[in-house]
């Protein structure tokens, strides 16, 4: 078979996903543990009922790791079985991953978490459309409360687009649309932006960096930024949902997204983010700074929290649980510790899928079988988008104001007649609806058709996605251009808004007669 074309017929890919799974078993000592049975079982159902091409696991407890397994294809095309030294792209777990390089720098005391940004960053600055830039400081960046908006792009070998410098992707896109401190809002805008102040403070690359500071010191000789020298025979390719080979991508965010790892080299990480002080690992970090990293800096919503590249919660029957989770085309990635338990979970697979968090429950009930109730805190705010809240009054009436790329200012007026009747027309283009128009904590958030003068979505269709802050007589925040998901997945990159309410001459009279 020619490796560059999919296997069409359904059948003989779950079949091969079986051949897969027979030929990744048992592995290594490490896999022998009866307890895990069961996990094993659900794992050989998940890849074919799924179609899954491969998924690794790794469970360290107590200092040890108790059990690691690959099972699937790494590489299907090539026959290439997985196993707990298979190479896979972590996606967003590269967070905490680059947050332990950057507190490296911050314990040589080359960074300051609580100086801006800016202090680090090169000609190229961010920009407050909303409150000071000074507010945006490393720890804020490193949190996601910084102001910075959703953004995320892939750029991909068959592709002629590649990656701009870190300092046109800032310049492009590096506006704070709220307030520092004010709103979370998850940014892998802010995690390239960390990855290029590591870069500038260091002298180094983010890759060299990340492998002669944190890497080898750590003993992690399969985790790598991108697919590191001598790597490239162990990593698991990227597949589709319906087995077709992804293409190699790259970010304009890598220090968010671009890390690879083996099960077995994650779970030495979190071990390290335990404090269990193995002996081949040098501590890189003092307790304090783990602890600094761990310490919840800010709500993520729904009862979780966010410290500095982890996020945190009391979930999993009580269990205080410090994770990150990791999704982009191709991966789907888990990470979880659970501190005062010394146990670490890992499950990665090359296949976007959902078992990732029912496999770390089952794993978790094993290894913690006496488990109190459910303690996690319910949030009174969920479901409330199936329910939004009517738009207000102070909402009706027409909104004039611009959407500012960094190519060009386009005018844009919002005219707000009820709840489901809200028109949008940008600059000449034809006037349209705000789709699916809710309000909810003071955001009017909303999605509508139009085209902007940019080429970030390198001809694929898109929707812009308004969400803007009530804040007096303005709306502003991030109107973001989302590509409709393809074979491949999507992208999303955001500009700023700012409307002003109209004064009509009934309002007029209205305040001409409440002055006097």
């Amino acid at each position: 078979m020619n490796a560059s074309h999919p296997l069409t017929n359904v059948r003989h890919w779950r079949l091969a996903l079986a051949l897969g799974l027979l030929l990744s078993w048992p592995g290594t000592c490490a896999a022998d543990d009866d307890r895990f049975e069961p996990v094993r079982a659900r794992i050989a159902k998940a890849l074919v009922d799924h179609g899954i091409p491969s998924i690794s696991v790794a469970v360290a407890h107590q200092g040890q790791i108790v059990w690691e397994q690959g099972f699937g294809w790494a590489d299907r095309e090539h026959r290439v079985p997985a196993n707990e030294h298979t190479l896979y792209s972590l996606a967003s777990i590269s967070k905490p991953i680059t947050a332990t390089g950057l507190m490296v720098l911050v314990e040589q005391k080359k960074l300051d978490l609580d100086k801006p940004a800016n202090e680090y960053l090169g000609v190229a600055k961010l920009r407050a459309r909303c409150g000071d830039a000074d507010g945006a400081t490393l720890r804020r960046v490193a949190n996601h409360t910084a102001g910075l908006p959703l953004h995320y792009q892939f750029f991909y070998a068959d592709e002629a687009y590649r990656p701009p410098t870190r300092d046109e992707t800032i310049r492009r896109f590096g506006n704070l649309m709220t307030e520092p401190g004010e709103h979370y809002q998850y940014s892998n805008l802010g995690y390239g932006v960390l990855d290029y102040v590591i870069e500038r403070t260091s002298g180094q690359s983010y890759a060299d960096f990340m492998r002669e500071q944190v890497f080898l010191p750590l003993g992690l000789t399969h985790m790598s930024v991108d697919i590191g020298a001598g790597l490239e025979p162990h990593q698991a390719i990227r597949y589709t949902p319906d087995g077709r080979r992804i293409p190699f991508y790259e970010f304009d965010h890598p220090g968010a997204s671009a890390v690879y790892a083996s099960a077995h080299d994650l779970a030495r990480f979190a071990m390290f983010h335990l404090k269990e002080h193995l002996p081949d690992q040098r501590a890189i970090l003092t307790d304090n700074a783990i602890d600094e990293m761990q310490r919840p800096s800010t709500s993520s919503g729904a009862g979780s929290s966010y410290g500095i590249g982890w996020g945190s919660g009391i979930r999993d029957h009580g269990y205080r649980v410090v994770q990150h989770t990791g999704g982009m085309p191709g991966v789907s990635t888990l990470c979880s510790l659970y501190p005062t338990e010394r146990l670490a979970i890992v499950v990665l697979s090359n296949g976007r899928n959902p078992v990732g968090n029912y496999l770390s429950e089952m794993i978790l009930k094993i290894m913690l079988p006496n488990q109190g109730p459910d303690k996690r805190p319910k949030s009174h705010a969920e479901g409330d988008d199936n329910h939004p809240a009517p738009l207000s009054s102070e909402l009706s009436g027409m909104w004039r104001g611009m959407l500012v790329t960094y190519r060009s200012e386009i005018p844009l007026v919002l005219e707000v007649k009820d709840a489901s009747d809200v028109h949008v027309k940008l600059g000449d283009q034809l006037e349209t609806l705000l789709s699916g128009a809710r309000l909810r904590d003071g955001w009017l958030r909303g999605r509508f058709a139009g085209k902007l003068d940019t080429d970030d979505d390198r001809g694929r269709d898109y929707h812009l996605h308004l969400e803007a802050r009530l804040r007096g007589d303005t709306l502003s925040g991030p109107i973001t251009a989302t590509t409709l998901p393809d074979a491949w997945g999507s992208s999303a990159v955001s500009h700023w808004v700012e409307l002003t309410r109209e004064t009509t001459p009934n309002d007029a009279q209205v305040k001409a007669d409440e002055a006097q």
